[in-house]
């Protein structure tokens, strides 16, 4: 038998028998019936078409999650690349019109109002400003007045505490209000030092907040103590209290206004439109009399004190505060507000977001115990009304 031959009768002894095997197959599946070894291996094969195709879905996903997390990354990076762009557009945009309103001879108000927000919302700062014309390791700095210095850092530790003489509020004024030249002009203007001391308070409130006190008062509780439990800090914007309260028919021979609120303590948040308010009465007045050329005060000490409360003391801060009472759309305050709603005050009275306190809670005159203890609750701050200003 050749070879040939050989191989067909091998090829067709594998055909039969391939043929014989799925004819079995297919007889056992027409009667419900398949050998367990077909059967293995067909679940067997089911499985492992079953496992590839797990695998794959798991690298897909894989991929997919890697590219995902790419895209994200990139997607941040786009997004904090634009919001710096943004920024800096806002920016300069701010820096221009801050440019253009400076040199644009724009109201003095405008320009405050630029350069400091008011935010009703923020918490008093912990400051607290002092003014005298002497350092503190200078020998004519009086002892009962380094008293008082002292014991406001004491009583409230945590506070910052600065004491400015003359030619320091100058550089201070230079730096805070440097773009507001009207300010500057107006402050190297005023002739006196009492009128300058006048017009650093508002200017350092209105810049910074906290508080301002005269160096002749002597703190006799500590600053939180001032606010009423009943009161949220959140409602204020300022704390002040009665100065002058004349029953005098004659008062206006030595006050401005018979009824007068005390700038020689004052708490306040920064920008409050009260303190934008008197600084650009201030500037505006100094400057007219820079045209008039009458800067200089006249006549005697009684006439050069009432022009005193007129231009930077009590008295027109007193005007200022009254017409922010009376204006609606600033203190939300319907009824009209006179001096007659503070005559006689003998408790804190929250008048829109101004706490005006009795004339003793600033101005106590009771003496300062040697164990600290106070009896009087709304005795707050002892004053001395040493006029000490007026001496310089």
């Amino acid at each position: 038998m050749n070879a040939a031959r050989r191989r067909g009768i091998i090829i067709f002894s594998i055909l039969c028998t391939v043929l014989l095997v799925s004819f079995r197959l297919f007889v056992a599946n027409k009667n419900g019936v398949m050998p367990n070894s077909a059967n293995e291996n067909l679940l067997g094969i089911s499985k492992l078409i079953s496992s590839q195709n797990n695998l794959k879905q798991d690298e897909l996903l894989n991929k997919m999650t890697k590219l995902n997390k790419q895209f994200l990354v990139k997607q941040e990076a786009r997004l904090s690349n634009l919001e710096e762009q943004n920024q800096l557009i806002l920016e300069k945009l701010s820096q221009l019109n801050q440019k253009q309103l400076y040199n644009s001879g724009a109201p003095i108000r405008d320009k405050l109002i630029n350069l400091v927000p008011y935010d009703s919302s923020v918490r008093f700062p912990a400051y607290i400003w002092q003014t005298w014309k002497h350092g503190l390791n200078d020998e004519r700095f009086k002892q009962l007045y380094r008293q008082g210095e002292t014991q406001w850092a004491v009583k409230n530790p945590g506070f910052v505490h600065e004491l400015f003489n003359d030619d320091t509020t100058y550089s201070v004024v230079k730096h805070l209000y440097g773009s507001v030249p009207e300010v500057v002009r107006a402050y190297e203007l005023l002739p006196e030092v009492i009128l300058r001391m006048d017009f650093f308070r508002y200017l350092i409130l209105f810049a910074k907040g906290g508080i301002y006190a005269d160096i002749d008062t002597y703190p006799l509780q500590p600053i939180p103590n001032w606010i009423p439990e009943n009161v949220s800090p959140d409602e204020l914007g300022m704390i002040v209290s009665v100065e002058i309260d004349s029953k005098n028919k004659n008062w206006a021979k030595n006050y401005h206004r018979r009824l007068q609120f005390g700038q020689f303590v004052i708490q306040s948040k920064p920008g409050h439109p009260i303190l934008r308010e008197i600084i650009s009465v201030i500037v505006d007045e100094t400057l007219h009399k820079e045209r008039s050329e009458s800067l200089f005060l006249v006549g005697n000490s009684n006439e050069k004190q009432l022009d005193i409360l007129k231009w930077t003391g009590s008295g027109v801060w007193t005007d200022v505060i009254m017409t922010y009472f009376n204006d609606y759309i600033k203190s939300s305050i319907y009824n009209r507000i006179t001096w007659k709603d503070f005559t006689d005050l003998e408790i804190p009275k929250l008048v829109s977001d101004v706490l005006v306190l009795p004339k003793k809670s600033f101005a106590s005159e009771i003496e300062i115990p040697q164990d600290g203890k106070i009896d009087d609750p709304l005795a707050f701050v002892k004053h001395y009304a040493s006029k000490i200003w007026k001496t310089t």
